[in-house]
C-alpha cells in the first residue's frame, strides 16, 4: 500500500496551490497593511466564499475519517444528525448574525465587555484560546498518525509540510486568503470522497446493489422515536440536541463569527448561513454513503488478517487504499481530501486565535498602538500560533491514553461558551456576576460529565464500550462535536445506575446540557445579587427572545419579559446597511463620528449612542 510518484505529485499540489493563494493575497489589494484587511478582509466578502469556508472550518480530516466508520458499525441513524442542521442554521442567521453584525465587532468576546464588562469578556476570550490551542495540534496530529500507519506516509514530514504551508498562509494573506483557500481544498475534499464513492460502488455493483446489501444486513436505520437521553442515538439526540451542537459552532464560535463579520453586509453574511445548509447536507451524505460502500465493500473482498485495520480512524484509509490500488493518482486525491480538512480546520484556528489574543489582550492594554503596528502584531500573532500548533503536535505524540481526554475538551467547553452568549443575549437582567459564576458552573458540569463518561468507558472490559453508552470518541471532529465512537458494538452489559447512569447521557446533549447549566446558574445568582437595571442595558446587545416567543400575551406582559429594555419597533429584516464605506456599513446615528481604523471602528469614552440602525428588532 505504497504512494506512487503520481500521488506523491498531486499531494504536493494541494500544498503549492495553497501556498500559492496565500502569497496572492499578500502580495495584491492593500497588501494586507491594516487590521481589518488582515482579520476581516476588507469587511468585503461574497457570501458563497463565505459559506464554502464555514463549511470547511468544521470539516475536519477527521471526519472524513471518523463519520463513515460511524456508519460501519452502527448503521444509518447517524444520518438523522442532517434534521437539525436547518434550525442550526436558521437560528444564527436571524439571531446571532444580526446582532454580532450591527455592533461592528471584530472578536465575539467584544460583545460581552458591551454587555456585561470587561471581566466577563477575559474569561471568554481564556475559555476559547484554551479550547483551541489544545484542539489544533491535536487535529493535525491525529490524521497524519493514522495516515503513516496505513500507507508508511512519513509522520513528522506530514506534519511539519502541513503546519508550515498553513502557517505560512495564514500569516501573509490573512483571512481573505484563509477562505479563499478553503474554497479550493473543499472542492479537494468534495472530488476525493466522491471518487471513493463512485470507484467502490462500481467495484461492488452500483449504489443500488449497496443500499440492498446493507438493508438486508440491518444497517439502514429506521426512526427511533426513543426519548430516554441516555441512548446514545435516537432521532431526538440528533435533531434537537444536534441543534444545540450546531449553535455552538455557527452562532457563538470565533472562527464562524469572524467569517460572518468579514461579508460585505449583513444580508450576505445570512445567505452564507443559508447556502452553508445544503452544504452541510451534501457533505453528511458523502460520508454516510462512504461508510455503507466501505461496509459492503468489506463483505466481498476480505482484506488479509494482517492487513486488517488495528483502529477504526484506520478503516477508511486501509479501505480507500484497497478500492483505488488499481488507479495511480486516486490515492493522492484521497489524502489531499483528508489534509484539505486538516488544512481548512487549524487555518481557521491560527486566524481566530490571533483575531481574539489582538483584540481582546493586547488592544485594550496597548490602545496607543498604531495600524501598522497592530498589523504586524496581528500576523506575529498568527505565526506564533503556527509554531506553537506544531509544538501541541508533538505533545499529542507523546499523550499516549490521555490523547483521548485532550480531544474531548473541544466538546466540553463549546457549550457552556454558548450558553454564556445566551444568556446575556436572551436575558437582559442578566448580570457580570451571574455571567462568570455560570460560566465556571457549565465547565464544571461539563468537565464533569466528560470526564466521568471517559473513565467509565476505561473501565469496561477491554476498553470497549457498551452499545448505548456515551463514549469520547478517540478522534476529535469540529464539524460534529465528538460525534462518532470509532469502536466496535458489543453486548451491552447491565444497566448503569446512580451516577454511572448520568454518565451514560449520550454526547449529543452535552452541549445542551451545559448551556443549560450556565443560563440557569447565571440568572439564578443575577437574581440573588441584584438584576441589571435597564438603564445599564445597552439594547444593541439584547435580542427579546422571549417576547417573540410568548407573542400572544398582552403587550405590558411583554413588556415586563424585556426587564424594561426599550426596543425600537423597526423590523430588523428591513435594516441592512445600505450605506457602505470600504465595504463596511455605515449605520453611524448623525453627528456620532466615529473614527476608521482598519479593523473596524474606535468607539469614543463615554456613554454609548443607540441608532435605529443598529437596534431595530
Amino acid at each position: 500500500m505504497e504512494f506512487t510518484v503520481i500521488d506523491y505529485s498531486i499531494f504536493a499540489l494541494l500544498l503549492l496551490l495553497s501556498s500559492a493563494i496565500g502569497l496572492f493575497y499578500a502580495l495584491s489589494g492593500d497588501r494586507q497593511r491594516t487590521v481589518q484587511e488582515f482579520l476581516l478582509a476588507n469587511r468585503n466578502m461574497g457570501f458563497l466564499p463565505v459559506a464554502l469556508s464555514l463549511l470547511a472550518t468544521f470539516q475536519s480530516a477527521v471526519a472524513i475519517l471518523g463519520v463513515p466508520a460511524e456508519i460501519y458499525h452502527f448503521g444509518t441513524q447517524y444520518w438523522f444528525l442532517g434534521c437539525s442542521y436547518f434550525l442550526g442554521l436558521l437560528i444564527p442567521a436571524h439571531i446571532f448574525i444580526p446582532v454580532f453584525y450591527r455592533l461592528r465587532i471584530t472578536s465575539t468576546y467584544e460583545y460581552l465587555e458591551l454587555r456585561f464588562n470587561k471581566t466577563v469578556r477575559i474569561f471568554g476570550t481564556i475559555t476559547f484560546i484554551f479550547q483551541m490551542v489544545i484542539y489544533m495540534g491535536v487535529v493535525l496530529y491525529a490524521p497524519a498518525l493514522a495516515l503513516n500507519a496505513v500507507t508508511g506516509f512519513d509522520l513528522w514530514s506530514a506534519v511539519l509540510t502541513m503546519g508550515l504551508v498553513c502557517t505560512l498562509y495564514t500569516t501573509l494573506g490573512g483571512l481573505k486568503a484563509v477562505i479563499w483557500t478553503d474554497v479550493f481544498q473543499t472542492v479537494v475534499m468534495f472530488a476525493g470522497q466522491l471518487a471513493v464513492i463512485m470507484v467502490g460502488a462500481q467495484r461492488v455493483g452500483g449504489m443500488a446493489r449497496v443500499w440492498r446489501l446493507a438493508e438486508q444486513e440491518g444497517k439502514i436505520s429506521g426512526i427511533d422515536l426513543n426519548p430516554d437521553p441516555f441512548e446514545r442515538h435516537t432521532f431526538w439526540t440528533l435533531s434537537v440536541g444536534g441543534v444545540f451542537m450546531m449553535l455552538s459552532l455557527y452562532g457563538v464560535n470565533q472562527a464562524q463569527v469572524q467569517r460572518y463579520l468579514s461579508s460585505r453586509s449583513e444580508r450576505e453574511a445570512k445567505l452564507s448561513c443559508y447556502a452553508v445548509f445544503p452544504c452541510q447536507q451534501i457533505v453528511l451524505c458523502l460520508s454516510c454513503l462512504t461508510g455503507l460502500v466501505m461496509f459492503v465493500y468489506d463483505r466481498e473482498h476480505t482484506l488479509a488478517p494482517g492487513n486488517r485495520p488495528k483502529s477504526s480512524d484506520q478503516l477508511v484509509l486501509y479501505f480507500v487504499m484497497d478500492v483505488l490500488k488499481d488507479l495511480p493518482g486516486l490515492p493522492g486525491l484521497f489524502v489531499a481530501c483528508l489534509f484539505s480538512g486538516c488544512l481548512s480546520t487549524i487555518s481557521s484556528a491560527f486566524n481566530s486565535l490571533a483575531t481574539v489574543t489582538m483584540e481582546d489582550l493586547v488592544r485594550p492594554h496597548c490602545p496607543r498602538l498604531s495600524e501598522a503596528q497592530a498589523t504586524l502584531l496581528s500576523k506575529l500573532l498568527a505565526l506564533g500560533y503556527g509554531l506553537l500548533c506544531l509544538g501541541m503536535a508533538y505533545v499529542s505524540s507523546m499523550l499516549g491514553p490521555v490523547l483521548q481526554a485532550a480531544i474531548s475538551i473541544f466538546g466540553m467547553v463549546g457549550g457552556p461558551l454558548l450558553g454564556l452568549f445566551c444568556l446575556g443575549m436572551f436575558f437582559p437582567c442578566a448580570n457580570p456576576t451571574g455571567a462568570v459564576v455560570g460560566l465556571l458552573a457549565g465547565l464544571a458540569m461539563a468537565f464533569w460529565v466528560g470526564i466521568g463518561s471517559l473513565m467509565r468507558s476505561m473501565g469496561t472490559s477491554a476498553g470497549t464500550p457498551p452499545l448505548n453508552s456515551t463514549v469520547l470518541p478517540t478522534v476529535g471532529n469540529l464539524t460534529t462535536i465528538l460525534a462518532t465512537t470509532l469502536l466496535a458494538p458489543t453486548e451491552a452489559p447491565k444497566s448503569p445506575t446512580g451516577l454511572q447512569k448520568f454518565y451514560s447521557l449520550s454526547y449529543m446533549w452535552y452541549s445542551a446540557h451545559n448551556s443549560t447549566t450556565v443560563i440557569v446558574v447565571g440568572l439564578l445568582v443575577s437574581l440573588l445579587t441584584g438584576p441589571t437595571p435597564a438603564a445599564s442595558v445597552d439594547p444593541r446587545t439584547i435580542y427579546p427572545v422571549l417576547p417573540r416567543l410568548l407573542c400572544c400575551l398582552p403587550q405590558k406582559y411583554r413588556q415586563k419579559l424585556c426587564c424594561g429594555v426599550g426596543f425600537p419597533d423597526q423590523d430588523a429584516d428591513t435594516v441592512d446597511a445600505v450605506l457602505k464605506t470600504n465595504g463596511v456599513p455605515n449605520g453611524l446615528p448623525p453627528g456620532q463620528q466615529e473614527q476608521e481604523e482598519g479593523q473596524g471602528y474606535i468607539r469614543a469614552a463615554g456613554a454609548p449612542a443607540y441608532a435605529v440602525q443598529e437596534t431595530s428588532f
